[in-house]
């Protein structure tokens, strides 16, 4: 579930919806989602200062916490 949302939140912001990617993998401390976008909407991903790409940690976290589950994102390059 947690995929599905950050693959929608990133796929609403973006002008290749294509091209997100949201992979899920085992971490040290929990769930890692890695998203990985085309190279002209990364800053549209990260946002100004990082707020976007701090709101979806956000998000992120809410939902996880809510299904009693940690995850945390990465935004790949």
């Amino acid at each position: 579930m947690e995929k599905d949302l950050i693959e929608y939140i990133a796929k609403s912001l973006v002008d290749d919806p294509g091209a997100v990617s949201v992979t899920e993998t085992e971490g040290d401390r929990g769930m890692v989602l890695e998203l990985k976008v085309a190279d002209g909407d990364i800053g549209k991903v990260i946002g100004k200062y990082g707020r976007i790409a701090k709101a979806l940690r956000t998000v992120l976290s809410a939902s996880a916490t809510k299904g009693g589950k940690r995850y945390s994102l990465e935004i790949l390059d």
